[in-house]
């Protein structure tokens, strides 16, 4: 008789993300200061329109991202992937309505 553990795994996994949203982050913000959150974002954009410049052409979205880590890394910036994904996409998003207007 055999087994499957798809849907525990399926479980374990929503809870860890639920737990990482209840407590993770919110510990994160409690250790942070507006004005720490507020560096961070911006350095986040200005790696996201040097990213934009040297990484022209399609599907190149990996190595931008890359480029964006490794910014922030040597800013000394270490974050758990959720927020650097979050950042980046708020910070791509800014970056394209600017572009439109």
């Amino acid at each position: 008789m055999t087994f499957d553990m798809t849907k525990i795994v399926e479980a374990l996994i929503a809870l860890v993300a639920a737990v990482i949203t209840a407590f993770v982050i919110p510990y994160i913000r409690s250790k942070t200061t507006e004005a720490q959150r507020s560096q961070i974002q911006a350095w986040v954009n200005i790696a996201v329109a040097a990213a934009e410049q040297i990484f022209n052409g399609n599907d190149r979205g990996a190595e931008k991202k890359r480029y964006v880590l490794d910014f922030l890394k040597s800013k000394g910036f270490t974050l758990d992937d959720a927020a650097i994904e979050n950042l980046i996409e708020a910070a791509v998003f800014e970056l394209s309505q600017k572009v439109v207007e």
